[in-house]
């Protein structure tokens, strides 16, 4: 039995018309997910739905007594909310029904034994259990916890919310209040990845009728059981998640396309032979081809989409040079916001040990809200400069960057003008461009300040596509963007020969375009976070996150590989020089060998290892050979010697820096009248010194195979 029903619904706005002859109905316990390209009527509907709208034609009709409850898109705060001392108390408000049956038991329990024992008594525990009364701040708790909201937030007024953080409150009042019908509009726009996957567990376990609209594909996968595709002003329903609707709309496509054709050449033929009896007079075949021409059923190809198509090279100056072998390296690097003025420190957001982007990598930067991403992301752009440490940009990159928080610059200007104003084109050229993001007639002359965030985000990209760019620093570049335009911007950056950092929470993006990771973490207690690298795709960084895989760990274990008196990095002369041999000779990675700097490196590592007594306990060491078994070794190949040496000069300059870091701890007085600390830099002084002179053997020897 259905709880909403649409019959015949046509909505309009001025002239415009949005939905014409929707007929469509929800039952109990569905789970719908609406699609369509921005501006197809989505959110027109969901208000429909809400009844917060009234339809021009047909009619919407809801179940007598249904619970609805909406979270749109740009969410304001009822009073009730808003009013409520703390934030915890503002989502629990959200179960109003719920607490006011406590408060009436509360009531009666509180009149004495003879109330406890009335039947007024057992139907209001009875209606109290019924709505899990008893699990109600168990259900607060997980709400708020589940959506990414600390601790120490949850005693705070509502009212310092930011206007993400409404958002996701309000969702988590709506998880909390269950409605019979829960109604979301773009619900995963201010989530992170643990927010995410937490709202996709909620609502998969709900018992009760969702309608959701997203752009996410994989949040829809993980969710609906039914698709609804609004297009051309019309809707038609879908079986099964988005990967099946996807694979049924595109099946049903292309069968009215064949229809359509089908019945044009049968068109043409009635049409001919019409023609031709016609000539001939003979009026009888004539007539009888006429009504074969008015019998063939005729059939609307299905239109193309406007669909964005990015340009792979640039608009003007070529395409971009070849950069570096390294384009991007974080050294022992603190990011964060400059000090303030008349204050000596800067606030540290992050501490990353060790970070390496070469040329041609794919890098998701991943991590909750707040973490650093952002951050980071500034500091390699050059607009933040790192607090400590170094950020260096390689040879030859030239640099793009697309902002979170965009457009703050263009206030007045049209989108031509924001265009023309960076680049010297005719207007003709300007707009065939700008064609390209879907910017078409007048849609070029509105004002920047006048767009919505989908032709904001589009502008963005074809902003960034004018000049050549061989790194492109992309922040949530989906954000505001529909599906067919997240579809076209992954096109293009696999195609795209530039080396790309990606901040986003769209896992489909992430799965489709990046082979390696950054893992950002918060810090804790007023601590600054950590990001680590991880060798792999979304896919393997989830499953080893489910094997227990942290970045505390992945620190600890970087920490080990580069400390000298580390359980790693005992015998430091002998590892490092097993180390070097097999760079010389290139074991550690076949010649032209793909993988990532961190793959090479770390094979090398366990090789090295292989051989140490302190990490094969009763095994000799084991030792590669070399120049020194007799003969010399042959050249190594361009790409092989480049690789080896960037490794063995990295471990020139960590191991110079530290120890020029503890000569210099050495130095002060307080440090050498602490005998306990004395000794612990000196011994750690012998270990580096160790570690550089088999580091300088490696490179001298690296440089008797180089390329002839």
């Amino acid at each position: 039995m259905s709880i909403l029903r649409f019959e015949h619904v046509r909505r309009e706005i001025g002239t415009f018309v949005i939905l014409d002859d929707v007929t469509v109905a929800i039952a109990h316990g569905d789970r719908v997910g609406l699609v369509g390209v921005n501006g197809a009527g989505k959110t027109t509907l969901l208000r429909l739905a809400a009844a917060l709208d009234e339809p021009d034609a047909g009619k919407v009709e809801q179940k007598r007594g249904l619970r609805v409850g909406m979270l749109a898109q740009e969410t304001n705060l009822d009073e009730r909310f808003a009013s409520a001392p703390t934030l915890r108390a503002a989502v629990r408000s959200g179960a109003a029904e719920t607490e006011r049956l406590e408060r009436e038991l509360a009531a009666v329990e509180a009149a004495g034994a003879a109330a406890v024992s009335s039947p007024r008594y057992a139907d209001l525990r009875h209606r109290f259990e019924v709505l899990d009364g008893y699990r109600l701040d168990q259900h607060v708790d997980e709400a708020l916890d589940g959506l990414g909201f600390e601790r120490d937030q949850w005693d705070r007024p509502p009212t310092g919310l930011s206007g993400g953080e409404q958002t996701r409150a309000a969702l988590a009042r709506l998880m909390v209040a269950d409605p019979d019908l829960l109604l979301l509009d773009e619900p995963t726009n201010h989530l992170d990845i643990a927010a995410l996957e937490w709202l996709e567990l909620a609502l998969a376990r709900r018992t009760r009728a969702l309608l959701v609209a997203s752009h996410d594909r994989a949040f829809l996968d993980a969710v609906v059981t039914r698709v609804w595709e609004l297009r051309d002003r019309h809707l038609e329903s879908f079986r099964g998640a988005y990967s099946a609707y996807a694979v049924q709309a595109a099946a049903r496509d292309a069968q009215l396309a064949k229809q359509a054709e089908s019945a044009q050449d049968a068109t043409a033929r009635e049409l001919e032979l019409i023609q031709n009896y016609r000539s001939h007079r003979n009026y009888a075949k004539m007539h009888e081809h006429e009504r074969r021409l008015a019998a063939i059923r005729q059939v609307e190809a299905p239109r193309p989409g406007r669909r964005m198509r990015l340009p792979v090279g640039a608009l003007v100056g070529g395409g971009p040079v070849r950069s570096g072998d390294i384009v991007v390296s974080v050294r022992d690097a603190v990011v964060g916001f400059p000090p303030a003025p008349g204050s000596g420190d800067g606030t540290p957001i992050l501490r990353i040990p060790r970070l390496e982007a070469r040329r041609g990598d794919r890098v998701g930067i991943v991590g909750p809200n707040g973490a650093g991403k952002t951050t980071l992301l500034r500091t390699v752009a050059g607009e933040l400069f790192p607090l400590d440490g170094v950020v260096r940009i390689g040879h030859g990159v030239q640099l793009g960057y697309l902002a979170q928080l965009r457009l703050a610059a263009f206030p007045g200007e049209t989108v031509l003008d924001a265009l023309l104003d960076r680049v010297d084109l005719g207007s003709g050229e300007a707009r065939g461009y700008l064609a390209r993001f879907l910017f078409r007639g007048d849609d070029v002359l509105k004002p920047v300040a006048e767009l919505s965030g989908g032709e904001r985000s589009r502008l963005e990209l074809a902003l960034l596509g004018i000049s050549p760019a061989n790194l492109l620093l992309l922040d949530e570049p989906t954000n505001h963007l529909d599906i067919p335009a997240r579809e076209a911007l992954e096109g293009f950056l696999r195609e795209s020969p530039a080396t790309l950092l990606i901040v986003s929470h769209d896992r489909r993006l992430l799965e489709s375009t990046c082979g390696s990771l950054w893992v950002v973490q918060a810090g804790e207690g007023g601590t600054p976070g950590s990001a680590v690298p991880f060798d792999g795709g979304w896919r393997e960084w989830r499953a080893a996150v489910a094997g227990g895989w942290t970045v505390a760990g992945a620190l600890e274990a970087e920490a080990h590989r580069y400390d000298p008196r580390s359980a790693a990095g005992r015998q430091p002369q002998a590892r490092h020089a097993a180390l070097g041999q097999m760079q010389y000779e290139g074991r550690h990675v076949p010649d032209g060998g793909g993988g990532t700097a961190a793959n090479r490196r770390s094979a090398a590592e366990r090789e090295a290892t292989a051989g140490d007594p302190a990490s094969s306990p009763g095994r000799p060491p084991r030792r590669a050979p070399g120049p020194r078994d007799g003969g010399r070794l042959p050249p190594l190949s361009k790409d092989a010697y480049r690789r080896q040496k960037d490794v063995v000069d990295a471990d020139l300059t960590r191991l110079g820096l530290r120890k020029s870091h503890i000569e210099l701890a050495l130095a002060d007085p307080v440090v050498r009248a602490n005998f306990v600390e004395l000794r612990r830099l000196t011994s750690e002084l012998v270990d580096v010194d160790r570690a550089l002179s088999a580091a300088e053997d490696a490179w001298l020897a690296l440089e008797e195979r180089a390329p002839r």
